[in-house]
């Protein structure tokens, strides 16, 4: 079905939570494991109405900041799906206690039944008005950056539309759209202090009444790490400044070269080469069109997939001035359909959309005949395997979007960026520890752990007069930041496994699909490190791993 045609009604959560409070009395009163998943399959359905719901509301809400009814649907569910929440982790609870638990244990495996314990420990009911508050403040950050209005000669940019002015091949127009972005962070300068100082006591606040210490502890529960703690993010992220770090800044020393410049500030270090950098040069409607010529020659099932993806419209990449910033790929359980946002607007980034969310879309669709929906919860250091390797798996085709020595230019362009990453990634996972290990620190001593993080991971930047950014507010742009806490090193842990299938694909392309393939249906079914040896990946938390990953890619890069 069309992404268009899909109805949307609103979920009625009494009525929700009385098919729930049903299921739970039935699960309790079942005689057999057989017959309690039988009733487990009636949760799938009702679980997957509200979930379809409520992100068929999300997605248009995000399509349209401006529309009214969406933004009060999107209210609503900010106040009621907490609570919805911590019912199913009561019915998921029944589960877990089961005198028939093997039986269930079976069936959907070892790692559901771990995450339902990570669950029960994350939620309760009387932290309810504190998530419902959460979700009020991350979506007031979240419109605030959406309503950006940044004159640009007489024309109205939001700060997607600005994006390309950032990445332009000529240093005054990149330096003049620095000055509009500074400015208009500055104008919001008080009301970003403002929402991170309650979003920080508010989570500190749900940790204490759920028996932590800080936050950091809850928020590795709610980030489902399941196999890993924070013990090994921090030894992960010791060996990416002995490393990483050095071998990046190696590579910003060749750009400042390339570019010819003095030193590296903000406004420069965006750009690849004194040309700028590679553009597709290619309108929207042929971008999309060059995606689906792509993965019909990659292989069989990346074809079905994205003839899937176009025929329901379930892409809403062209940009317009009311769409939130950003891009996503999300899914709506009900019509087995992923569904890709993002805002083209004429950069190198629109391919990056064609092959980043198409990843994470792509294993979606894989995974969607899978009839364990515990099998989809993946963790996010996982899911972003599957979209990071994508875009190198894409490389053969980069010719599709760019012109002659284009394409080139982009896949170097491309490997240097991903690994000038690693060390910001760290950066932002590292601050955010710090921050919520000192939720007492005001808005200015964040701002200077910011600064003193940023001559760690990156030594050689300046902001070259950006008041905002130099007074360390930087990270006040990253909505991970306030809209997905402790999110970020995610990204790092799935780009280096990502750089691991570069390796492999050089060497034997095929086989490398082969894994990668057979990594996307595993899908959650296994736990994060057992995946990785599964697919023949070695975890980055091993000692000399990223070592060895650093010594591949200066062969290459």
């Amino acid at each position: 079905m069309k992404f268009k045609d899909m109805p949307y009604e609103r979920i009625d959560f009494n009525r929700a939570e009385q098919e729930l409070k049903t299921l739970i009395s039935q699960m309790q009163e079942a005689k057999s494991g057989e017959e309690q998943f039988a009733l487990h399959q009636k949760f799938y359905k009702l679980n997957d109405r509200v979930q379809t719901q409520v992100t068929i509301c999300s997605i248009r809400h995000t399509m349209d900041t401006t529309d009214t009814f969406y933004e009060e649907e999107q209210k609503y569910y900010d106040e009621q799906v907490p609570a919805y929440s911590n019912l199913c982790v009561a019915y998921q609870k029944t589960l877990y206690d089961s005198p028939f638990r093997s039986v269930l244990e079976e069936k959907i495996g070892p790692v559901a039944f771990k995450n339902m314990e990570i669950a029960m420990k994350s939620v309760s009911e009387e932290v309810i008005p504190l998530m419902q508050e959460e979700n009020t403040l991350v979506t007031e950050y979240e419109k605030l950056l959406a309503g950006a209005q940044i004159d640009w000669d007489g024309e109205i940019l939001n700060l997607s539309l600005l994006t390309p002015y950032l990445k332009n091949r000529d240093p005054q127009v990149r330096e003049k759209a620095c000055q509009k972005l500074n400015q208009f962070f500055e104008s919001i300068s008080d009301q970003l202090d403002e929402l991170y100082d309650k979003l920080v006591k508010n989570r500190t606040q749900q940790a204490k009444m759920l028996g932590f210490a800080a936050y950091t502890p809850l928020g590795y529960l709610r980030m489902q790490r399941n196999c890993y703690g924070r013990e090994e993010v921090e030894n992960l992220r010791r060996q990416v400044k002995e490393v990483f770090v050095p071998f990046a800044e190696s590579l910003y020393e060749k750009r400042r070269q390339r570019l010819g410049l003095e030193k590296m500030s903000y406004a420069q270090e965006q750009v690849y080469g004194p040309q700028g950098n590679p553009q597709p040069e290619k309108a929207p409607e042929e971008i999309l069109a060059a995606g689906q010529k792509m993965y019909e020659e990659l292989s069989a099932e990346s074809r079905e997939f994205f003839d899937f993806m176009m025929e329901n419209e379930l892409l809403d990449v062209f940009g317009r001035k009311t769409k939130a910033v950003g891009g996503y790929m999300t899914y709506l359980p009900d019509y087995k359909s992923p569904f890709i946002f993002a805002n083209f607007n004429g950069t190198s980034g629109d391919v990056d959309v064609m092959t980043h969310e198409c990843g994470h879309a792509f294993q979606g669709y894989l995974s969607a005949q899978d009839p364990i929906r515990e099998h989809a919860d993946i963790g996010m250091e996982t899911a972003e395997i599957h979209s990071m390797s994508m875009e190198f798996f894409t490389e053969p085709w980069y010719r599709l979007f760019f012109d002659g020595e284009k394409a080139e230019d982009y896949t170097r362009m491309h490997l240097e960026d991903a690994v000038m990453f690693i060390p910001y990634g760290c950066m932002v996972d590292e601050f955010q520890h710090e921050i919520y290990d000192h939720p007492e620190l005001t808005p200015a001593q964040r701002k200077e752990v910011w600064k003193r993080l940023e001559k760690v991971y990156k030594p050689h930047l300046s902001y070259d007069g950006l008041s905002f950014f130099e007074a360390g507010g930087f990270w006040q742009k990253q909505h991970h930041i306030y809209s997905f806490p402790l999110y970020y090193i995610d990204y790092v842990i799935a780009q280096l496994c990502a750089f691991e299938y570069k390796a492999w694909m050089d060497r034997d392309y095929r086989a490398a699909w082969e894994s990668y393939l057979k990594l996307c249906r595993l899908s959650a079914s296994k736990f994060h490190t057992e995946l990785l040896k599964e697919a023949g990946i070695a975890s980055p938390f091993q000692d000399g791993v990223i070592g060895k990953i650093v010594q591949n890619l200066r062969m290459i890069v």
